[in-house]
C-alpha cells in the first residue's frame, strides 16, 4: 500500500509540474515557472538551445564579436529570460550530430526541421517558421530553370540527412545526388566542381551566392520544410513548456521580429495553432 501510495504522490507532482508549465506558457514572460519546473526545463541552471551553425535559418557566428546570431538564438534568449536562467548556445554542424545531441543530453531545447524520423528521437512543438528550398548553380552553369537539374548526368550537392536531402530522395529521378557532411563540404563541392549545383534551404543559398560571385539561386519553389523547437523524448515537463512558448512567441510577433531581424528569404513565420 505504502508503494502504491508513493506511486500517486509521484504521479500527481508530475501532473502538477505539468500544469505548472502550462500556466506560465499561457500567462507569457511575467510568469516564472515553479522551481520543479525549471529544474525540469534547465537541470544544468542554464538553457542549453541547439542548433545548426552556418545555417542562416537557425543561426551563424558573427565574425567581428565571435557570437552566434539568428532566429534559434533569439528565441532561445527569450525562453531562458521567461525562465530566469541564462541561456547558453549549443552549435552543431550536421543534423545526425544534433540528433545524437539529443540522445546523450547535450541540449535542453533544439530548432529543427519537422519530420517523422526525428520524431523517433525527439518531441516536436507545432511549426513557428515555414522555409522554402531551392538551387545554387555557378558562375555559366546551363541549368537555368528548375526544369533543368533533375537530368541524367546532373551532380546535385546536399547536406545528408538534411530536410532538403530527404525531399530530394523523393523526388529526383534522374540526377545523382552527392552528399556532404556539412553546408561547408557541400559548398565546397560546387567550388571544386564535384556538383554542377547545391541544393538547400533559399536563405541559405542566398546567403552562399553573396560569397560565390557570378553564382545565382534559381528562380522558383522547390519543396520546403517547417522547422519546431525539438526537446529530448522522455523530458515531458519540457515538452509541454516549448509548445506553449512557441505559441505565444507566433501570437506576440516574437518569431515574424527574429525573421525580418535576420532578413531570411523564402522564411515565414508559421500561423498559430
Amino acid at each position: 500500500m505504502a508503494c502504491g501510495n508513493c506511486h500517486d504522490m509521484r504521479a500527481i507532482r508530475r501532473l502538477a509540474v505539468i500544469l505548472a508549465l502550462v500556466l506560465a506558457g499561457c500567462a507569457g514572460p511575467r510568469t516564472a515557472p515553479t522551481p520543479d519546473a525549471r529544474s525540469a526545463l534547465a537541470p544544468t541552471g542554464k538553457l542549453r538551445v541547439g542548433f545548426i551553425s552556418g545555417s542562416p535559418i537557425h543561426a551563424t557566428k558573427d565574425a567581428a564579436s565571435g557570437e552566434f546570431r539568428g532566429v534559434a538564438v533569439d528565441l532561445g534568449k527569450e525562453m531562458a529570460r521567461r525562465l530566469g536562467v541564462s541561456f547558453e548556445p549549443v552549435a552543431y554542424t550536421s543534423v545526425p550530430a544534433l540528433i545524437a545531441g539529443a540522445k546523450t543530453g547535450e541540449w535542453d531545447v533544439a530548432t529543427m526541421g519537422i519530420s517523422t524520423e526525428r520524431a523517433s528521437v525527439v518531441d516536436f512543438t507545432a511549426p513557428y517558421m515555414e522555409v522554402e528550398f531551392s538551387y545554387l548553380v555557378p558562375p555559366g552553369s546551363r541549368i537555368t530553370t528548375l526544369a533543368d537539374v533533375d537530368r541524367p548526368g546532373v551532380r546535385i550537392g546536399v547536406v545528408e540527412k538534411s530536410s532538403p536531402d530527404a525531399y530530394l530522395a523523393s523526388t529526383m529521378r534522374s540526377a545523382t545526388l552527392v552528399r556532404s557532411s556539412t553546408i561547408a563540404d557541400m559548398v565546397e563541392s560546387l567550388r571544386a566542381g564535384r556538383t554542377d549545383v547545391i541544393f538547400g534551404t533559399k536563405a541559405g543559398m542566398y546567403s552562399q551566392a553573396e560569397k560565390l560571385a557570378g553564382s545565382r539561386v534559381l528562380e522558383g519553389r522547390s519543396g520546403g520544410e517547417k522547422a519546431g523547437m525539438a526537446t529530448p523524448k522522455g523530458r515531458d515537463y519540457s515538452a509541454a513548456y516549448a509548445r506553449k512558448f512557441v505559441e505565444s512567441a507566433k501570437s506576440e510577433g516574437l518569431v515574424e521580429a527574429a525573421i525580418e531581424r535576420a532578413a531570411l528569404r523564402g522564411v515565414v513565420a508559421a500561423p498559430r495553432e
